[in-house]
């Protein structure tokens, strides 16, 4: 890993933590660069909701130190990560049903983003139109599609005001035209200048929508770079596919 510079708005320094004799992340450091988006590949076990665990403070390590924008922040809580400006999407979406799309967001823009409500509802207004879901804030959010609950997702974790978002497989389950249009709003939060680290199994996601590939297995850093670079190096193609040449 290189030494952290300006440029780095997350720095991560030898991460590991271990769930009895189950090893999830060992030694794992890497960096993100600010306004970039960095993806996170890794098979099945690899260690990649556990990084967004750490990442967020649901999970605590047994050693390593993360720090924001040069701040440690390695044993805040959750709620002050969310408030130093961490939001995260989940790869199963869970809205609040009985609430209107709009209140979701309002949710999020008050209790995450600590803005008062008049201001919270311009937000979620602006944040609507970005994640194309205008036409539908009064709809109770139970009734979406399954697109739609993604795009309000995305929404949800824009409205706590963050600087770095952490994206979970927000592809997972949609059509190829439906992934696409996920691409475009999530490089438009980019454009934005809003961080973005994203977890994600669909490689024309990483290929297209990434900066940068981050690799692990097994909770260990593979490769780190270009995006066709790391998914066509040897390393990653024996343990992602089984495979010696790209």
């Amino acid at each position: 890993m290189t030494e952290p510079t300006s440029k780095d708005l997350l720095v991560v320094k030898n991460l590991s933590r271990s769930f009895g004799s189950l090893v999830a992340v060992s030694d794992l450091s890497f960096e993100v660069h600010r306004g970039e988006i960095l993806g996170i590949m890794g098979p099945n076990g690899a260690g990649k909701t556990t990084v967004f665990n750490l990442l967020t403070g649901v999970t605590k390590p047994d050693n390593g130190s993360v720090f924001l924008d040069g701040k440690d922040i390695t044993r805040l809580s959750p709620a002050k990560r969310c408030r130093a400006g961490i939001g995260r999407t989940y790869q199963v979406p869970r809205p609040f049903s009985k609430m209107t799309v709009l209140e979701n967001l309002m949710v999020a823009a008050v209790h995450g983003g600590g803005l008062l409500e008049k201001t919270a509802k311009k937000k979620s207004d602006e944040i609507l139109d970005l994640i194309r879901l205008t036409a539908v804030r009064d709809n109770f959010a139970g009734s979406l599609s399954l697109l739609d609950r993604k795009r309000l997702e995305l929404g949800r974790a824009l409205a706590s005001q963050p600087s770095l978002i952490l994206i979970d497989e927000v592809a997972g389950g949609l059509t190829e035209k439906e992934v696409e249009e996920l691409l475009a709003i999530v490089k438009e939060i980019q454009r934005r200048g809003i961080t973005i680290i994203w977890i994600e199994h669909i490689m024309m996601m990483m290929s297209e929508g990434a900066d940068r590939v981050l690799a692990i297995a097994e909770g260990k850093r593979l490769q780190c770079g270009n995006p066709s670079e790391v998914m066509c190096s040897k390393d990653v193609l024996e343990c992602y596919l089984g495979e010696e040449e790209c």
